[in-house]
């Protein structure tokens, strides 16, 4: 029989614990944040950022109305919810009520999600410029030196569903089955109306059927959207034309044939073609990632190796990366008035076009061939570099030196983290807006966001 053994316990003394207490003094909200925090550094950095356009956009002739909420409070919300992943203006406003750092960027003030949605996208446009703010200050800071970028881009599905898109041959086919349908109808109405009439029945104001009013909407905004893919269809014959013109020429001057083509440029749209009913802007993408199609943007962002402080931030509908490039320089150089000493680039930049826009720019390009620039048993061709080789020869033979292969191993460092940091991190990984000019604006809060919370560490 098992003898049971008397425990004692000894009595304890807890720290005083009183839910209901009340506060003796007036609490200081900024006292309840640790040194360092980030919603303070984000705070200080809003109070020095030049918002005087974004302030008289509220000024108002007479005073009348109600005062609206100050819109720095709104702009260190925004932020500091951007740069912790919280990008929802719903989660934005129920945090300025659960959160302490939200609580203290706000004031106390609970804000609703309309007003967040409203300030967002009323001074989208801003954005650009208090991105620029934000990287000169990283620059004040010792950031950033312009001395390497790496240039990398990444796929970010678009606030639209790729099932709600359709092709150019399948909008053929819907065009010609709808007006069908609602010309059936049309007849049966009309016979209903006469049998109506012989029989003597009352005119009660027909309506049109609700079934054919929703068959000509639907029709509608298929014209709408084949009207779009044609416009893009023929603006890309119009290029296509007057690039061959512009070969033609060169071909002339070099004593060089003519070349012959062997269709002329199409201004139809293929079959294949598809246009989204949700985000027209928006286009069918291939993730690098995932390898899957998804309806999409695609992102670009340019990083000096400093601190990794992102210096541009664009972005297209276009999926391919190769016409990128020299966006994203240029982006570079209204941000800092300059471009950079050197640049590296994976493959999917390569282009001859691109080679000979970072000699005009005068910038020490090293851009992917090919796999060969990964792989250390191939070796550099020794020898003179022949005078008729090609400005993609003498990149890939530039690549192949160890001097080469050294600088492009800083792309995999310096480009790819903060892509991770923008998707896996904070979670961005769909846009909210809708729209080319909107998404652009967004993807700039989102790497301004990114920024801040570097220099935060930089400056604990």
């Amino acid at each position: 029989m098992a003898v049971e053994r008397e425990v004692r316990m000894e009595t304890r003394t807890f720290r005083a614990y009183d839910q209901d207490q009340c506060l003796l003094m007036p609490a200081s909200l900024r006292e309840w944040l640790p040194e360092g925090h980030l919603a303070l550094f984000i705070s200080d950095v809003v109070e020095r950022l030049a918002l005087g356009d974004l302030m008289a956009d509220y000024a108002s002739p007479d005073g009348k109305g109600a005062p609206p909420y100050d819109p720095r409070m709104l702009l260190k919300v925004l932020l500091y919810g951007y740069a912790t992943g919280v990008f929802s203006s719903r989660r934005q406003a129920q945090r300025c009520l659960e959160d302490v750092a939200f609580r203290y960027l706000a004031a106390q003030q609970q804000p609703d999600f309309r007003t967040l949605i409203k300030f967002r996208s009323r001074h989208r446009e801003r954005f650009a410029a208090l991105f620029v703010e934000v990287v000169d200050l990283a620059r004040e800071m010792g950031m950033v030196r312009l001395g390497h970028l790496s240039i990398d881009g990444t796929k970010v599905k678009a606030n639209a569903s790729k099932h709600k898109a359709m092709s150019y041959g399948r909008m053929l086919e819907a065009e010609k089955k709808l007006r069908g349908e609602i010309a059936a109808l049309l007849d049966r109405a009309q016979a209903v109306d006469d049998a109506e009439e012989q029989a003597g029945a009352p005119d009660d104001d027909h309506r049109l059927p609700q079934e054919i009013a929703r068959r000509e909407k639907r029709l509608a905004a298929i014209e709408q959207a084949r009207g779009r893919l044609e416009e893009r269809a023929r603006h890309r014959a119009e290029q296509e034309a007057g690039g061959r013109e512009q070969e033609a020429a060169e071909r002339v001057q070099e004593g060089k044939p003519e070349k012959r083509y062997r269709k002329d440029p199409d201004e139809t749209p293929k079959a294949g073609e598809q246009e989204n009913f949700t985000d027209p802007e928006s286009r069918i993408m291939k993730d690098g990632a995932t390898k899957g199609f998804v309806q999409a943007y695609n992102c670009q962002i340019a990083v000096d190796d400093k601190a990794h402080i992102i210096v541009a931030a664009e972005t297209s509908n276009v999926a391919a990366d190769v016409g990128q490039l020299v966006a994203t320089l240029d982006g570079v150089r209204e941000t800092l008035a300059a471009y950079p000493r050197q640049v590296t680039a994976d493959a999917g930049y390569k282009s001859e076009e691109n080679f000979a826009a970072l000699q005009q720019r005068g910038v020490d390009g090293y851009v992917a061939c090919g796999r060969e620039v990964y792989d250390e048993r191939v070796s550099a061709p020794r020898g003179r570099i022949p005078q008729a080789a090609t400005r993609t020869e003498r990149m890939k033979r530039k690549l192949l030196t160890k001097a080469g292969r050294a600088i492009y191993r800083k792309r995999k460092y310096v480009a790819e983290p903060p892509i991770g940091w923008i998707k896996s991190v904070l979670g961005f990984r769909q846009f909210s807006m809708r729209g080319l000019s909107k998404v652009g604006a967004e993807w700039k809060l989102v790497c301004m966001a990114i920024n801040l919370r570097r220099m935060a560490v930089a400056w604990a």
